[in-house]
């Protein structure tokens, strides 16, 4: 095998930008209505979705909540509950995650939700410092 060769195969396995297909990986941020949680999260795990963030809040946007558009001291601008979810996915699997979910949370009424998809440039497992995608669940 020639130095070139040698190199390149090098470059494909070790180096992060040249590499991206190998560890290429994707954030999803799911923001839904709190009660469709816990249909999302089982329909996640009949797909073989296990690992995920899950977050309780509050945020204003184009919908808001008829019963809490005056606000509350705990939250004084017209606002919605909604839950967000995290999940961390391998690139090719992202467009499958979103369109299990988008189909799940979809009730066809103001305030269904939002899906974010973005770029990881790295994952890095704090215990032991293994990289990539190696670290998914």
């Amino acid at each position: 095998m020639e130095s070139d060769e040698i190199l390149k195969n090098f470059l494909l396995v070790f180096h992060p930008v040249i590499n991206t297909k190998l560890n290429a990986m994707k954030l999803l941020k799911i923001l839904i209505k709190p009660i469709l949680l816990e249909e999302i999260c089982k329909e996640l795990r009949h797909h073989g979705v296990i690992g995920m963030l899950v977050f309780r809040g509050e945020g204003t946007g184009r919908y808001i909540d008829p019963t809490k558009e005056h606000g509350s001291l705990d939250f004084p601008a017209p606002h919605a509950e909604l839950v967000k979810i995290e999940i961390v996915t391998h690139d090719d699997d992202a467009i499958r995650i979103a369109d299990i979910i988008q189909k799940k949370a979809t009730t066809g009424t103001e305030g269904d939700g939002i899906i974010f998809i973005s770029p990881i440039e790295e994952a890095v497992r704090i215990k032991d410092g293994t990289r990539g995608t190696e670290i998914l669940f």
